[in-house]
């Protein structure tokens, strides 16, 4: 420990202050970072550190503004292209501002920015690229902590995976949902409605004109989707982890309270690098079962289930689909957020945020655990409250009464699937049907609204492909398209299956994630048109009705595809990629094992 005088000399660490007004002691001394390694005592302390003084002072640093402070890195996902981080560009200038004010020393890096919006095939094969990405920055620059800065889909558990995997301190800011949407007296979830509006256009309800109408109205600010699909779901993850500043995950991207948030992470994570709270403190058993009983309290997005895989892999903590099943017949759905419900996250934030939701699930959460605000999930909590019982249900008064995804078994998914039922039609969600096979997304597009193919309200719509492998990335192709003259009938879902994902803005009776995926030889690629395929949610089941003897003819008769990429990142994805009940993370990167630091000398 070193002496902390009134006014501290410039790299002493100060002392934190608890809620409580208890002083929290510094765990390291200026001399213990690890930027220090890089930049030494003085400058003649050897060549290399002579250099790294010498380029700092280039970049325009005086010796006072970074020697013996924490070098707080933040990596920024902001990108022209990715408009749910578009804001992340100011957002950097408040974390440093947070820094600078807690006695650090910030720096921003660009890293890899994945926009669900427009990065093909998915962004999902760009996730693991990500992880990869913020690792190495962490280990190989002068960086004693970070910020990271995202939001949309795949970056959230990108940052989380490759922080985890680094060791060093960090702390979350999301990018916060955007504004709601309005389109005449309509107001719009993204993604959601345009699923919605996009059907109607497909049946004719609706024309060019209002489809115009609705492009302008549909996403109208900064910042991810606004609904609880994948980016919301994750964050709130994040936050229940407790890997953000209390309530971040909810703060609307444009509001100013979104901006202190940055400034307040910022200046925690100084906090954090002296008192050394890494993400192994906080990243615990303890803390994943808490993220997946309210993800599932959320009624939140199955992408959630792959992720919190990988990142509870990344972390040492085995986390199953079989986890996900037994929290889910624990915990009731209580927010009342689209697309299973009726509001908006910035109508959640007002109602109490992650703070308030979590009041209302006490008895099953770890309270007594660290995060990176509190020494304890128990006193992050302390007098949060929920304002409005509409959007946030009493526990008396659920939206359903189990979390909202349930884990499918059976003879087409021995290593498991995923629905979100709360968001299919219960008629369905018991159903025997004959399967309409399409084996690649491409085909289905072209072919869906054929007549000739002769679907029915009761087939079930099969698409294979579309894994880890097959997809490439699992895209989200999920919420396979209704036949367009069964739209007009008024059919609006029916019974999916696939190995691909689907958006957590999306609904339906999709089954998804089906393990091992068709490409690799699960029994998806076995299915042929015309079988019949049981669905049973309430039994947790799914089965195809062929024989097994039938099943091992087929099973024989199967080759395997082609392989995809020869060379590239690809060849490295195809080589390495899990399948999804076990996270999609590279093999390489999931196994345990040491990295060494390195030599700075």
């Amino acid at each position: 420990m070193t002496d902390r005088p009134e006014t501290p000399r410039p790299g002493t660490p100060r002392p934190e202050t608890s809620r409580t007004g208890t002083p929290r002691p510094a765990a390291l001394r200026p001399q213990d970072l690890r930027s220090h390694r890089w930049y030494g005592d003085s400058v003649s302390a050897g060549l290399r550190t002579f250099s790294h003084r010498a380029r700092t002072r280039q970049l325009g640093y005086l010796p006072e503004e970074h020697l013996g402070k924490p070098v707080v890195a933040i990596l920024n996902t902001w990108s022209d292209i990715n408009p749910c981080h578009v804001h992340l560009r100011e957002r950097a200038q408040a974390v440093k501002r947070g820094v600078w004010q807690a006695g650090g020393f910030p720096l921003e890096f660009p890293v890899s920015t994945l926009s669900e919006t427009f990065q093909k095939p998915t962004p999902m094969l760009y996730r693991n690229l990500l992880a990869m990405e913020t690792e190495e920055l962490l280990r190989s620059y002068p960086v004693d902590g970070a910020v990271l800065l995202g939001g949309c889909d795949k970056t959230t558990p990108a940052l989380l995976m490759g922080a985890a995997s680094a060791g060093l301190p960090a702390v979350f800011v999301p990018a916060g949902p955007m504004l709601p949407g309005h389109w005449r007296k309509e107001v719009l979830g993204s993604g959601t409605d345009m699923w919605k509006y996009w059907d109607q256009r497909r049946t004719g309800e609706i024309g060019d004109g209002e489809l115009g109408e609705l492009e302008n109205g549909l996403a109208r600010s900064p910042g991810h989707c606004m609904t609880m699909g994948t980016a919301s779901t994750l964050t709130a993850a994040a936050e229940v982890l407790g890997m953000t500043m209390p309530g971040a995950s909810s703060i609307p991207a444009v509001d100013s309270g979104h901006e202190r948030m940055a400034a307040a992470a910022g200046a925690r994570i100084v906090g954090m690098v002296w008192q050394d709270v890494t993400p192994s403190k906080i990243l615990t058993r303890e803390a994943y079962e808490d993220a997946v009983a309210t993800v599932l309290a959320l009624g939140g997005s199955t992408n959630a289930v792959i992720h919190l895989i990988a990142m509870a892999g990344r972390s040492g903590v085995t986390l199953t689909l079989d986890d996900f099943d037994r929290i889910a017949r624990t915990v009731p759905v209580l927010a009342n957020l689209r697309p299973g419900g009726a509001y908006l996250m910035e109508d959640f934030h007002f109602a109490g945020g992650l703070p308030g939701f979590l009041t209302r699930l006490t008895d099953v959460l770890h309270l007594d655990r660290p995060t990176a605000a509190h020494p304890t999930l128990r006193a992050q909590l302390e007098g949060a409250l929920v304002h409005d019982d509409e959007v946030i249900r009493p526990r008396e008064r659920p939206l359903a009464d189990e979390g909202g995804v349930a884990v499918l078994r059976g003879n087409l998914c021995p290593d498991g699937a995923v629905i979100k039922h709360i968001a299919a039609e219960p008629h369905l969600l018991r159903h025997t049907g004959p399967a309409v096979v399409f084996d690649d997304y491409r085909t289905l597009q072209r072919t869906i609204d054929d007549p000739a193919l002769g679907i029915t309200a009761d087939h079930v719509l099969v698409l294979r492909n579309a894994g880890p492998r097959g997809g490439p990335g699992m895209p989200e192709y999920g919420m396979l398209p209704i036949p367009e003259y069964l739209l007009k009938e008024g059919v609006r879902d029916m019974v999916r299956i696939s190995d691909a994902r689907m958006s957590g803005t999306s609904y339906g009776a999709c089954v998804l994630h089906v393990a091992p995926e068709s490409y690799v030889g699960g029994p998806l690629a076995l299915v042929r048109t015309g079988d019949l395929i049981t669905l049973d949610v309430p039994a947790r089941t799914l089965r195809l009705e062929v024989d097994e003897a039938e099943l091992e003819r087929r099973r024989a008769a199967w080759t395997a595809p082609e392989q995809r990429w020869e060379r590239g990142y690809g060849a490295l994805y195809q080589e390495q990629i899990t399948q999804a009940d076990t996270g999609c993370d590279f093999a390489f990167l999931a196994r345990p094992g040491k990295v060494p630091e390195p030599y700075a000398g």
